[in-house]
């Protein structure tokens, strides 16, 4: 995330409704990626869902006849909000979203809503099991949907503890649903001997293989041993479809976490740390894409950057008696796969953003 200023020189921060300092209130306008004030008679107006239940700060132009901002008009289904409770999970589930579509946005990959584009846009259903006990967090055809408990801090972590993970956030579901909705609208309609579609298959494996039936044994006998060697979750031993998602969701994590780290005045080479030398292989594209040995180059310091930060706050989370906040290890497979991610990243929208 980006560093962001009052008109008055405080800091603010992406969730921001008002300035600590001069008591302005403020607003993130998604157009210019700015924070911008919001003043009566001025040229934004506030997201309905900010006014009305607070759970958004983004704005739109005073004009604009909409009166949902442009993260907000997405969503196809809200829970009810008759129940403070959900009012305050919702709001939580709203963050993680616009977060996932600012990184998107900010990468220049275009972001239709199914309203507008109903074969390739995207649309969010935020629905409790309290509610509808069949709903599982997924996607299908353009719609991402989000099981709403999963905001509780407390069934998520349950969740997590009892599959085995790492980590579990709302961003990360959002970000790997992201992925699934992406391949779906930008790899799936490539021809089968298409150089993309071959390279997702040499570095992720044949996403022919049956899905229900590779979920099926993942969640009967778990992950393969040494499956650290291959994959960045045990999740994503399970099939390519999930090493995909779990891979691009680990991207954008990297994505954000290096920018919000730089724009905040963290610079790698005033660290006490030796840099993490990965070998020239983790860089490469698979052979039927154009090769480039500069922006191989340039992506392994990148990557090289993240591993150091990481590090960084692996050991103050230690210092202050919690778990990291990074618990991974990225072997050169799995660099590899984060590569071909960065690759799409560029051919979908060209603003990835690992400029050296």
């Amino acid at each position: 995330m980006q560093r962001f200023t009052c008109d008055c020189g405080n800091v603010l921060f992406f969730g921001s409704f008002r300035c600590l300092k001069c008591g302005g209130e403020v607003g993130h306008d998604p157009g210019s990626r700015q924070m911008v004030r919001v003043r009566t008679g001025g040229m934004f107006k506030r997201c309905d869902n900010g006014v009305k239940h607070g759970v958004c700060n983004w704005v739109l132009p005073s004009k604009a006849a909409e009166t949902l901002c442009l993260a907000c008009d997405m969503n196809r289904t809200i829970p009810d909000l008759s129940s403070s409770r959900n009012l305050m999970l919702w709001g939580r589930m709203e963050m993680a979203k616009r977060r996932l579509i600012y990184t998107l946005r900010k990468m220049d990959i275009s972001l239709p809503s199914k309203k507008a584009n109903p074969q390739a846009g995207l649309a969010f259903d935020i629905v409790s099991t309290v509610s509808n006990p069949t709903v599982t967090t997924g996607h299908l055809n353009g719609v991402i949907t989000v099981n709403l408990e999963e905001a509780d801090d407390t069934y998520r972590q349950i969740n997590r503890q009892q599959l085995g993970e790492n980590s579990r956030t709302l961003l990360g579901h959002f970000r790997h649903e992201s992925a699934h909705y992406l391949w779906q609208r930008c790899l799936s309609e490539l021809a089968w001997d298409n150089p993309l579609r071959l390279a997702f298959r040499e570095r992720f494996g044949d996403e022919w293989q049956d899905y229900a039936a590779a979920l099926s044994r993942h969640y009967q006998k778990g992950a393969p041993a040494g499956w650290e060697q291959q994959y960045i979750t045990g999740y994503a031993a399970s099939h390519p479809w999930e090493d995909w998602a779990e891979t691009w969701a680990h991207y954008l994590q990297i994505i954000e976490g290096l920018e919000t780290s730089e724009c905040l005045g963290i610079d790698i080479r005033n660290l006490a740390l030796p840099l993490v030398m990965l070998p020239a292989e983790a860089g490469a594209l698979p052979a039927g894409l154009p090769q480039d040995s500069k922006a191989d180059g340039d992506f392994l310091a990148w990557l090289q950057r993240w591993m150091c930060v990481s590090t960084v706050l692996n050991e103050i989370s230690h210092s202050i008696g919690e778990a990291p906040l990074y618990p991974f290890v990225i072997p050169v497979r799995v660099a590899q796969k984060l590569r071909l991610a960065h690759h799409y990243a560029q051919v979908w929208g060209g603003a990835a953003g690992i400029e050296n």
